[in-house]
């Protein structure tokens, strides 16, 4: 599958499509709502860069407790909860007279519910596409976030201008209940990918099993680490630039749209294996011109080069799928989502700890030379082949696990097993 029009052309992509879609705009607007509201309330950068990223430091605690719930349970009546949760949440959040407190309980509350939610997409866009066409599904997810974000930060900032940033988390939550709806109506009710009932202890033992593997290991940290950290130059825009904050967010969006598209659609096999590492570092060095405290055009042109970069975590997934069994590709994606969205929050935190001790500029370039020091480190063990053998579970060496007979059993046909 190498085509935009076989892709919309998969039965039930296009609903997919437009639920991600709307979620996406969702999210936007809240947390610029949110994170310019909390701002407004005490001038601090770590607490308004905590605001936006916070749920997704809550994420630690999700993928570790209930992430097996990302193969355990119906896709569709998920994703639906899921965004009715983040419709309630924005509503409570535009209370007048919130206490700051409950605000961040909010967060924390849903961000660990919302944990099992990316395993629970994109193994569902595993069995939606053929497998060989994840890549390209993904990439269109990807840049259809990155338009959602453009338009999210760009609407999102007239609406806070123009009305309020209480009365943008309430279009936000709108946005959730219109997701929803489009899930709950597009979408064919399927059972869970794998059978059992989540618990705890599923998660620590699939947790464990996905991590044995070395390269599996790089490749959930080169797609947490770096790119937590450079979210943490994203999470001070507010603090740098509290004007034109909106504008720096839609720049960042689309870098990212522009590099999915390529690697996602242009990029063959065998320049996607080159291309990997420099789109890594490109994620990040931009940013370390910030501690030039550059002025607003030249600071959006950086954000925009270094949001192309974003494109290696694409590569990154579609390696992680070739080292993953088909029945444990929602848990190891929902391992690498939750990871993800939990360094983002550390990244906020570190970036907005350096803030508040020097200043957003300062903040920015620190954490940026960590994500690129990072980068540098992961690369060795990057360069050894991804290796599918066959689907099977491969163990610490890279060979296949002996443990690999003990995997939870599909609860229904895998594509290769129809055809």
């Amino acid at each position: 599958m190498r085509t935009y029009r076989e892709l919309f052309r998969t039965p039930e992509f296009t609903p997919f499509f437009a639920a991600v879609s709307v979620q996406t705009a969702a999210q936007t607007a809240t947390g610029l709502a949110l994170g310019t509201l909390v701002y407004a309330r005490t001038g601090s950068p770590l607490l308004s860069a905590l605001a936006m990223f916070g749920p997704s430091l809550a994420q630690v605690a999700g993928a570790l407790t209930l992430l097996s719930a990302a193969d355990r349970l119906p896709p569709r009546a998920a994703l639906t909860a899921l965004a009715l949760l983040s419709a309630g949440a924005a509503c409570v959040q535009a209370v007048p007279g919130l206490p700051l407190w409950a605000a961040f309980a909010v967060l924390l509350v849903t961000g660990v519910a919302a944990s099992p939610g990316g395993g629970v997409r994109y193994g569902l866009l595993n069995e939606i596409v053929p497998r060989e066409g994840f890549l390209l599904g993904r990439s269109v997810l990807n840049m259809t976030g990155g338009a959602m974000q453009i338009c999210g930060f760009a609407v999102g900032g007239a609406l806070v201008a123009v009305f309020s940033a209480r009365g943008t988390l309430l279009v936000g939550a709108a946005l959730y209940v219109v997701a929803a709806a489009v899930t709950r109506l597009g979408l064919t009710a399927r059972p869970p990918r794998a059978t059992g009932r989540p618990s705890i202890g599923e998660t620590w033992r699939t947790n464990a099993l996905l991590w044995s593997s070395t390269p599996r290991r790089y490749v959930f940290l080169a797609l947490w680490v770096p790119n937590g950290l450079v979210v943490g130059c994203e999470s001070l825009y507010v603090a740098y630039a509290p004007g034109h904050a909106g504008l720096l967010f839609a720049g960042g969006a689309l870098g990212m749209l522009a590099g999915d598209t390529l690697v996602g659609r242009f990029v063959t096999a065998r320049w996607r294996a080159r291309l990997g590492a420099p789109l890594r570092l490109l994620l990040a060095a931009p940013y370390l011109l910030f501690a030039l405290r550059p002025g607003l055009p030249l600071a959006l042109t950086l954000v925009v080069v270094a949001s192309v970069g974003f494109a290696a975590s694409l590569l990154l997934q579609e390696r992680l799928l070739a080292l993953t069994p088909q029945e444990l590709s929602g848990h190891a994606l929902g391992l690498s989502s939750s990871g993800m969205l939990a360094m983002q929050g550390v990244g906020a935190a570190v970036a907005g700890g350096i803030a508040q001790m020097t200043s957003p500029a300062t903040g920015m370039a620190a954490v940026a030379g960590l994500s690129v020091a990072v980068t540098l480190a992961l690369a060795p063990g990057l360069r050894t082949p991804a290796d599918a053998d066959g689907g099977r579970l491969l163990g610490a060496d890279g060979s296949p696990s002996p443990r690999a007979s003990r995997t939870p059993r599909t609860a229904h046909p895998t594509p290769e097993e129809t055809t």
